[in-house]
C-alpha cells in the first residue's frame, strides 16, 4: 500500500506540473505575442511616414496646448494605453536607415535616430545586417525591426522594446519560481493528504493480511488431519479411487493455502540483500529440474553466461526461478530453456518454451489469480507469476511476456 500511496503523490504532482506548465506557458506566450504586436504596430506607423518620427494628431496637439481641461472631451483627458498613447510615441527609442535597391543607385541614408543604447555606427551595422532579411522580427533580444520598400528604396526601422519587454521577462521569471514553489507546496500537501486518505486502505490491507494468515493456520490443521487419516486408511485397506481423490484434493488445498500465505509474507517482509553468483545458482537449479522435465517429456536446455553476480534477496530469487520452472512445465509443449546474460546495466533471466498461443504480448499472465487457457495444469491459484513480478519490482527490475512464432518468452530484467 505504501507503493500505491507514493504513486498517487507522484502522479498528482505530475498532473499539477503539466497543468501549471501549460497555463503559465499560455500566459507568457500571449504576453510576448502582445508585446510583438504592439511593436509591429509602431513600426508600421513609422513606415507610413517614410521612417521618420510620426507626429501627434492635430486634436492631440490642441489638447496638449490648452489649459482649460473642462472643455476637453472626457475621452481626451487621458492618453490611451498601448502603442497609440502619445506618451508612448514621445518616448519611443528607434532609428531608421534607408538603402538603395542597388548600390549604384545611391548611398545608405540615416532617416531618423532616437537611440541611446546604440551609436549611429552600431545602428548602421545592425540595419545593414537586416535590410535583406525578413519583413519583421526580433534581433538582439530587445530590438524589433521592420523592413519595407518605399520610393525605390529599402527602409529598416528598428525600435528598442527593452522597456516593454522587461515586465514580460519578470513575469516569466516569476512564473518559473512560482511553479517551483507551487509544486513544492502541493507535494507537501499531497504527502499529508495521502497519509490521511490511505489510512483506511492501510488498515483494510492489514486486516486482509491478518485474515489470510489466520486462514492459513485454520486450514493447516484440518488438512493435516485429513491427510493423516487418509494414510491410515490406505495402510489398512490399501489405496483406492476415493483415497486417491481425497489425497489429490488435500494436496491442491495445501498448495493453495501455502501460496496465499507466501503472498502475504512476501509483501510484509524486509528483503535481506546479499551478493550471490547468479550464474552458479541458475546452473544448479536447471540441473536439479532436468529429471522433472524429462518425466513430463519436455526437453530442458540452458544458456548461462558465467560469473554474473547480483545484489539481491537470495531466497526471493530462488522463488523466482522456481515459479519460472513451474510456468515452463505448465505451458511447454516439448521444449523449454533458461538463459542468463548481461544487457547493458541489466541482468536478463529468460525462460522460453514452445507454445500454441497466438503471437502478441501476454503481460496479463503476471496478474494475480490468472491462468491462461492452454495451461496443462489448471489446479493452481494463478499466483506464481504475480510473485515473480512483485519480487522483480522489489529489486527495481521489470518483467514481460510475449509469444512470437510459436515461442513463449518470459523475461525478467534485474
Amino acid at each position: 500500500m505504501d507503493k500505491v500511496r507514493k504513486k498517487f503523490v507522484w502522479y498528482a504532482e505530475l498532473a499539477v506540473f503539466i497543468l501549471l506548465t501549460v497555463l503559465l506557458s499560455v500566459i507568457n506566450v500571449i504576453n510576448f505575442t502582445m508585446v510583438s504586436e504592439d511593436a509591429d504596430h509602431m513600426t508600421e506607423m513609422i513606415s507610413m511616414t517614410s521612417g521618420k518620427f510620426f507626429k501627434p494628431e492635430p486634436e492631440q496637439e490642441n489638447a496638449e496646448n490648452t489649459d482649460n481641461t473642462e472643455n476637453i472631451p472626457r475621452k481626451k483627458r487621458f492618453a490611451e494605453m498601448g502603442p497609440d498613447s502619445p506618451e508612448m510615441r514621445a518616448s519611443l527609442r528607434f532609428f531608421t536607415y534607408s538603402f538603395p535597391k542597388k548600390e549604384k543607385d545611391g548611398n545608405p541614408e540615416l532617416i531618423e535616430f532616437r537611440m541611446s543604447a546604440l551609436t549611429q555606427s552600431e545602428a548602421y551595422q545592425l540595419a545593414k545586417s537586416l535590410y535583406k532579411g525578413n519583413a519583421t522580427g526580433w534581433t538582439n533580444l530587445t530590438y524589433r525591426y521592420r523592413v519595407y520598400e518605399k520610393d525605390d528604396r529599402i527602409y529598416v526601422t528598428v525600435i528598442d522594446q527593452g522597456r516593454e519587454l522587461l515586465p514580460s521577462y519578470r513575469i516569466l521569471i516569476i512564473s518559473a519560481v512560482g511553479e517551483v514553489l507551487v509544486l513544492l507546496i502541493s507535494y507537501l500537501v499531497l504527502v499529508k493528504v495521502g497519509k490521511s486518505l490511505f489510512k483506511q486502505f492501510d488498515e483494510a490491507d492489514r486486516k486482509q493480511k491478518a485474515f489470510i494468515a489466520n486462514i492459513e493456520q485454520d486450514f493447516k490443521m484440518p488438512l493435516t488431519i485429513i491427510s493423516a487419516n487418509t494414510e491410515v486408511i490406505e495402510r489398512k485397506n490399501g489405496p483406492d479411487d476415493q483415497t486417491k481423490a481425497i489425497d489429490k484434493q488435500v494436496r491442491k488445498m495445501t498448495k493453495l493455502v501455502k501460496d496465499l500465505g507466501a503472498l502475504a509474507i512476501f509483501e510484509e517482509k524486509d528483503m535481506t540483500v546479499s551478493n550471490i553468483n547468479l550464474s552458479d545458482m541458475l546452473s544448479q537449479f536447471v540441473e536439479s529440474q532436468k529429471d522433472i522435465f524429462e518425466s513430463k517429456n519436455i526437453e530442458l536446455a540452458s544458456e548461462i553466461a558465467p560469473d554474473i553476480n547480483l545484489d539481491c534477496d537470495e531466497q526471493a530469487i530462488k522463488k523466482v526461478l522456481s515459479e519460472l520452472a513451474e510456468n515452463a512445465l505448465r505451458y511447454s509443449l516439448t521444449k523449454a530453456a533458461f538463459s542468463l546474460r548481461k544487457q547493458g546495466d541489466r541482468i536478463i533471466i529468460q525462460q522460453t518454451n514452445d507454445t500454441d498461443l497466438p503471437n502478441g504480448s501476454i503481460d496479463q499472465i503476471f496478474d494475480r489469480f490468472t491462468t491462461l487457457d492452454n495451461a496443462k495444469d489448471k489446479n493452481t491459484a494463478g499466483l506464481g507469476l504475480s510473485y515473480v513480478k512483485d519480487i522483480v519490482k522489489a529489486h527495481n527490475g521489470r518483467v514481460s511476456a510475449k509469444v512470437a512464432n510459436g515461442i513463449f518468452t518470459l523475461e525478467t530484467a534485474l
